[in-house]
């Protein structure tokens, strides 16, 4: 390390310092006949005063002090080793276990003499060091390239030496994140590339809601190889309940075959099936013969009423898309043929009722009692002075039974749900409405969604408007000929994607059930073994404040009746449960809290998956390694040829130790030593004058 001296003054600038310095001492040791000094003593003392005065003038110019290290950076060589599960499913688990770990971390220890070695195993994680126990469920390569860029970008990388059976199942291929990667990649190839004796489901197609009484298909493919001749049968189970089974035989080497089934929803809840088939005598990989599905089995449907004046193209339009949804059925009638009651529907869409003809007042008298929620389709039948009589956050004052032609204007500042931006692109170009002519008139707790163009015109007049009344959510579509919407939809886009997702989100908003409960727990129904389980919980006073006060536990209790408590931590208003990883079951829990003298609990379900994605593929991908060693100037070996690797490193010119130089400038006002040294020259100073009799 070297130091030196430096400032924006030119260097005679330090002969007037010492001249200053030299001129101070003289005039106050040499000129001054009153000090009572020995010569030698003066001598001192002045030497002391113009060091001093000197080091201070010098200190004016702003020196800088410069220092200069070298240091040295080895070349980085990464390990990378694949932990998953693949690389274990073939015939030489042992070697890999055992023999090759033993080869691999003594190719670290040689690498080590001459480069600085990291090590890292990689799957559905990155983890720094060479502990392999090749468990991991899922092969991430992308992460694993990310993670190089974050951490040694702008280090003295020289090479990556990737060991792996090429079998990728998260993230993106590695060939193509490896593209711009500036070191040289080097592959030690694991795995068999031979084709092993094996069945195994390859995939399972099913619906992951039903209902209650219902039959859902399930569509199951086996894929064998090389196991013609074997007999084997497909099962559906849950628990100790045999739901399907079917015998076949694999007649070809190469043996595919998709089953089809349906399946009863019997029960509410969270149902778990395990789709199987059993092993064959000789097959290499017995965790893909099976697959575990989770179907969540709802109640029933929620029922919406559509009522419809006269006879009109906007409901089939509307029924179409709704019932898209499969959580949703319509009952559709005329207003002069209902005679049911309201109360048993999750919804009412009252198309142009109440109506000129028929007011409705079996409906609209049953509605000032059932708070259901209210979709109003208004056009030339209706009643506009019934309608304004509903309470609905819009009064329409009509004089004269006069319609304007309006087209929709998204409104910017609408907040109750999100449409896409394929909804929002196209709703301008929908054919207009027929619309009420008149000065509209909106409430304080009205949102509209969209605003009427006319013409031209841009108006503040809603034609989309929601609004959240004491007891019940309502909307209003202030025109009719929705039905057009859903044709130019379909001649514009070649589907009516885009009017049905308008159509849902409306629905959705509208018949969602709202929880009023003061204690909340909020999580997934299904989680992967890999995955945490995180659940989060509310608790709310009776001004529905959220708060935190009160300590809230939770007991988690697995398929075998074992119980696991928790306690959940608070964040800044509500709680927050990190429950870890759960092993593959389905779980129950209830959780408690207690709060202002009440007592709240709340019970439910959820299932951890197993997921044995790398056991789907058990052909190693050779060909992908290969190519990602040609093309970043390394090579592809195997196993046996591992430490062929320290040679092909060495006779690299590349890779060198690169040496650095690091320049830091230190203002020297603010050097610590050199205000020690003048406070000693000083003091010193003073010492002796005072040790002579003088001040």
């Amino acid at each position: 390390m070297g130091f030196s001296l430096i400032t924006s003054y030119p260097a005679w600038f330090l002969s007037l310092c010492i001249l200053a310095g030299s001129a101070y001492a003289s005039l106050l040791y040499f000129r001054n006949k009153s000090n009572d000094f020995s010569l030698l003593t003066t001598r001192i003392l002045a030497i002391l005063r113009g060091v001093s005065v000197t080091s201070i003038a010098f200190l004016l110019l702003s020196p800088l002090l410069k220092s200069t290290s070298r240091y040295t950076e080895k070349p980085i060589v990464l390990l990378a080793l694949d932990n998953s599960g693949s690389v274990i499913l073939g015939r030489d688990s042992a070697y890999y276990k055992n023999e090759f770990v033993t080869k691999y971390l003594q190719l670290a220890d040689e690498l080590s003499k001459k480069y600085e070695v990291q090590t890292y195993t990689f799957g559905d994680k990155i983890t720094h060091g060479s502990d392999a126990t090749f468990t991991e469920k899922q092969t991430n390569m992308e992460d694993l390239f990310k993670e190089i860029r974050d951490r040694y970008s702008n280090r003295n990388l020289g090479a990556l030496i990737l060991a792996s059976d090429g079998i990728y199942n998260q993230g993106t291929d590695p060939l193509y994140v490896s593209d711009n990667a500036p070191y040289s990649i080097y592959t030690i190839a694991m795995g068999d590339t031979l084709q092993q004796k094996d069945i195994k489901i390859s995939r399972v197609n099913y619906n992951r809601i039903a209902f209650l009484g219902n039959d859902f298909p399930v569509e199951i493919t086996v894929t064998a190889f090389k196991c013609v001749g074997s007999k084997s049968e497909l099962s559906v189970s849950s628990g100790e309940q045999q739901f399907y089974k079917e015998n076949f035989q694999v007649g070809q080497p190469m043996f595919t075959h998709t089953f089809t089934t349906k399946l009863t929803a019997t029960k509410t809840g969270i149902q778990r099936y395990r789709i199987a088939v059993p092993s064959i005598p000789g097959e290499i990989s017995k965790a893909n013969n099976y697959q575990e599905i989770v179907v969540e089995v709802l109640d029933s449907r929620q029922k919406i009423l559509l009522l419809q004046a006269a006879p009109h193209p906007d409901v089939a339009a509307l029924k179409q898309a709704i019932e898209k949804n499969r959580n949703y059925s319509v009952d559709n009638f005329m207003l002069s043929d209902f005679n049911g009651s309201i109360a048993s529907y999750s919804m009412v869409i009252l198309h142009q009722v109440p109506s000129v003809n028929d007011v409705g007042f079996q409906v609209t008298n049953q509605l000032k009692t059932i708070p259901v929620p209210v979709l109003y389709i208004i056009g030339s039948q209706s009643n506009i002075p019934a309608y304004n009589s509903l309470m609905t956050g819009l009064q329409i004052p009509q004089s004269l039974s006069s319609f304007n032609d309006a087209t929709g204007v998204k409104n910017p500042d609408f907040s109750l749900f999100s449409l896409g931006s394929e909804v929002e692109h196209i709703i301008p170009e929908f054919p207009p409405l027929t619309v009420p002519f008149s000065q509209y008139k909106t409430g304080t707790a009205a949102q509209v969604l969209l605003y009427q163009k006319i013409g031209a015109v841009n108006t503040r007049i809603p034609l989309i408007l929601f609004n959240q009344g004491v007891d019940r959510k309502s909307a209003t579509i202030t025109g009719e000929g929705i039905w057009r919407w859903r044709l130019a939809n379909y001649a514009k886009a070649g589907n009516q994607q885009a009017f049905d997702e308008l159509f849902s989100r409306i629905i959705q908003y509208l018949a969602v059930k709202e929880d009023k409960s003061q204690f909340r727990v909020l999580l997934k129904n299904s989680f992967l073994e890999t995955e945490v389980v995180e659940i989060d919980a509310e608790l709310y006073n009776d001004s529905y404040q959220l708060v935190n006060e009160p300590d809230v536990n939770i007991a988690i209790t697995d398929q075998n009746k074992k119980m696991f408590p928790y306690a959940f931590t608070r964040t800044s208003n509500a709680y927050y449960l990190n429950a870890g990883s759960l092993p593959p079951g389905t779980y129950s829990y209830k959780a408690t809290t207690s709060f202002a003298g009440k007592t709240f609990q709340k019970t439910g379900m959820f299932t951890v998956m197993s997921l044995n994605v790398e056991s789907m593929n058990t052909v190693a991908n050779h060909v992908l390694l290969n190519n990602m060693a040609n093309r970043h100037k390394g090579k592809m070996v195997y196993p046996a040829q591992m430490d062929e690797i320290v040679k092909l490193l060495a006779a690299r010119d590349d890779l060198k130790t690169i040496s650095y130089t690091q320049k830091r400038y230190t203002d020297l006002v603010s050097f610590f030593p050199l205000l020690l040294l003048l406070l000693a020259l000083l003091s010193a100073e003073w010492f002796i004058r005072k040790r002579n009799g003088s001040y």
